[in-house]
């Protein structure tokens, strides 16, 4: 059954690793209206690809998301967040290594900063990963999207190595654990 939108929608702005790979994940949720792959973070204007992966720029791999609050909260996107990459590695997910790769939470406003601290303490006090969540909460600023060929990756590149050896994977996961949350 399809859910339509209220009409009120808000943004929530995610960097756990590689976007192809979020990007993937968080466009099959119901209440998520758009997921775009870009860079938020840093201090270069504009940036590149080839910019952000020299990790000079300051810039994390990011997905903004549109979402309808009425039908996901922001609490389940953070929920979803952590349990889909692993926030313990500084600056790395699997074998991308450099600051582009950390582990944040971009909020948009006071509550989801709330939002996002009390999470992160409860995963922390409950020891869930066996060592501390190091995911950078920070305030969102600016968000740069990502050249054309990003968008929809996995979608688009099915058949490529990284989308079935990395990206499938982790979508199986994914859709076990949520799947009462899929479109």
């Amino acid at each position: 059954m399809t859910q339509l939108s209220s009409g009120q929608t808000e943004t929530a702005t995610f960097a756990g690793g590689c976007f192809w790979c979020t990007e993937a994940i968080f466009k099959s949720l119901k209440g998520v209206e758009t997921v775009e792959s870009g860079y938020s973070g840093g201090k270069t204007k504009n940036p590149t690809y080839q910019e952000v992966c020299t990790g000079e720029t300051g810039h994390a791999e990011v997905i903004q998301i549109t979402f309808d609050p009425k039908i996901i909260s922001y609490k389940e996107l953070l929920e979803v967040f952590w349990e889909t990459h692993d926030p313990t590695t500084l600056n790395q997910q699997g074998a991308d290594r450099g600051t582009q790769y950390r582990s944040a939470v971009f909020y948009h406003s006071h509550e989801q900063k709330e939002i996002a601290e009390k999470y992160k303490a409860e995963l922390n006090k409950e020891n869930v990963y066996g060592k501390p969540v190091l995911t950078e909460i920070t305030a969102f600023d600016k968000f740069y999207k990502a050249e054309n060929y990003h968008q929809d990756y996995f979608a688009n590149n099915r058949s490529q190595g990284y989308c079935q050896f990395v990206i499938v994977p982790k979508l199986e996961k994914f859709r076990k654990i949520f799947k009462d949350k899929l479109k």
